[in-house]
């Protein structure tokens, strides 16, 4: 009779609430802005803005959405914003990977929030990355005038969309609108600014200016089908290429045109026939812990994500707590740098922490990045760290130099970059574990991952400590009992936003997965950043 493992059982459970509770969250983002609005489409003859995505890819293709808990838990006081009113993501057109972005006019009628500008221009930089066609399917009242000033007018607010628009162009990257609502105002620049614009009969228009906009500058009236309708834009201005029925006819003319779209250069990130794991995947259920203080072997989730099982490890003996190894997912190669978060000995000796970024560590992995980015081998960087090492034993060895020289590495590649967040990344780890600030192509988190300056228990004393030193400074000192509830306090608040969930409502991270999700994500972005030949690498000037 096989032997039980407890610790085994307690893992895979935790993990798989955690997946349950991702899929549950996600049904109710797809809902937009809810059952009452979506009828209201539909009776207009509209499909919404899932409906729109889904008759454009190809049937039965893989979606990977960028950015579904955009805005989660943030505007509650203007009745929310799901998924920040617009669904992004990189899909399948005519057998050619394009990036969409279907505004939701069930939310506020698709107004424009603040984290509405921040995923478009998301959906922008993914394109310019990688060199992928984008299609817009617009539907938008505009931007949200109550929180205009948030929106409107900085560098990386509404109006970076047209200069984006103008940058792509200039790109040579194919941009393809269609009019499926309302299109106004400044936003009516963005359709027009691409290669090709379609235009929906009866519900599409297109306008600088509404006709009650329109009435108080200059008293005209106008009907908005008269001011900026299809038969206007198409027939009399010449302002859009194609005017069509309806949403069904309008997806399929965009397929049409895609299908005839010729192809870039490739960038030659080496693929051979992908083939599976030898070890389960589903155990990393079992494997990865509930707690995220517990260590485990981090080589073992990773045997259960690349091909055949099999990875070549470079240094393995050297530099411990952090992993590097070359292998293949989904047949295409690539360099793996990976939290180790095994306790070790290193060569000294010493007991190493794992998910702690040490000296020797840290040196490996810059060295590791340096010649995945000589070999043109794409990266990927899985993390559950805690920060680097501390201690006069640290500083004496130097590790401000080599975390800077790791840093430097990751800052300067220049072949794609890819995150997983599996558990933590903490600190100046998050850093050089590639973060958001370091450009990934795609980044993604585990339901298990936190992101913080510093773990919630060791954050909460830091803060609690400030407070007290605070009060006694106003001539009050709180009682044990009042610090333990003020600890309390501070740690729900600062655990509050160390979700998965906080990071993807404010776009640090594109989307939050299932881990059985990783191979599929991980080969869609590496097919995606291969149609972009990376720059020359160089590291500029670093302490050795």
């Amino acid at each position: 009779m096989a032997k039980i493992n407890l610790e085994h059982n307690i893992n895979e459970d935790a993990n798989k609430l955690l997946v349950s509770q991702l899929k549950y969250k996600l049904e109710k983002v797809f809902l937009g802005g809810g059952k009452k609005s979506l009828e209201k489409l539909k009776a207009k003859g509209k499909m919404s803005a899932r409906e729109r995505v889904d008759a454009l890819i190809d049937p039965d293709s893989y979606f990977f959405e960028i950015g579904a808990f955009a805005g989660e838990g943030m505007y509650k006081e203007h009745g929310g914003c799901p998924a920040g009113g617009v669904v992004v993501g990189i899909g399948y057109v005519c057998n050619r990977q394009c990036v969409i972005v279907a505004n939701d006019p069930t939310v506020k009628a698709g107004a424009w929030f603040p984290i509405t500008g921040k995923k478009n221009l998301r959906a922008q930089e993914i394109a310019m990355e990688n060199r992928l066609p984008i299609i817009y399917l617009v539907d938008s009242a505009g931007v949200y005038l109550p929180m205009q000033d948030e929106i409107f007018p900085d560098k990386e607010h509404f109006g970076r969309i047209f200069r984006n628009n103008a940058i792509m162009s200039s790109m040579g990257i194919p941009q393809i609108a269609a009019i499926m609502g309302s299109c106004v105002a400044g936003g009516a620049y963005l359709p027009i600014m691409s290669d090709e614009a379609l235009i929906v009969d009866g519900t599409g228009s297109i306008f600088l200016a509404g006709p009650y906009l329109v009435k108080a500058a200059i008293g005209e009236e106008v009907d908005a089908e008269t001011l900026g309708g299809a038969t206007t834009q198409s027939e009399i201005s010449g302002v859009t290429d194609y005017k069509m029925k309806d949403d069904a006819e309008c997806l399929q003319t965009i397929r049409d045109l895609v299908d005839k779209f010729g192809t870039f250069p490739k960038a030659g990130f080496s693929r051979e026939k992908p083939l599976p794991p030898t070890e389960n995947p589903e155990e990393i259920y079992q494997l990865f812990p509930e707690s995220r203080t517990k260590p485990y072997k981090t080589i073992e989730i990773l045997k259960r994500l690349v091909d055949e099982s099999k990875l070549t490890e470079y240094k393995a003996g050297y530099g411990q707590t952090i992993i590097c190894a070359y292998a293949r997912i989904d047949g295409w190669a690539v360099g793996i740098v990976a939290n180790n978060r095994e306790v070790v000995r290193s060569k000294s000796g010493e007991m190493q922490f794992g998910g702690v970024i040490y000296s020797d560590s840290a040196d490996k992995a810059a060295r590791f990045i340096m010649n995945c980015n000589q070999k043109r081998v794409p990266l990927v960087f899985f993390h559950d760290v805690t920060g680097f090492m501390v201690g006069k034993r640290s500083e004496h060895g130097g590790i401000i130099k080599d975390g800077a020289k790791m840093v430097n590495a990751v800052a300067n590649s220049t072949v794609p970059k890819f995150s997983v967040v599996m558990g933590n990344s903490y600190g100046a780890g998050n850093y050089a574990m590639c973060g958001k600030a370091y450009d990934p192509r795609l980044i993604i988190g585990w339901p298990t991952a936190k992101i913080a300056v510093m773990g919630g228990e060791q954050a909460a004393k830091v803060l609690l400590q400030l407070q007290i030193h605070s009060m006694k400074h106003q001539g009050t000192e709180p009682s044990e009992e009042e610090q333990q509830k003020l600890l309390d306090k501070i740690k729900d608040r600062y655990d509050a936003q160390t979700t998965p969930y906080y990071a993807a409502s404010r776009l640090w991270l594109d989307a939050i997965i299932d881990p059985l999700e990783t191979r599929r994500f991980l080969s869609l972005g590496i097919e995606a950043a291969n149609n972009r030949e990376p720059e020359k690498f160089n590291v500029g000037v670093f302490q050795v």
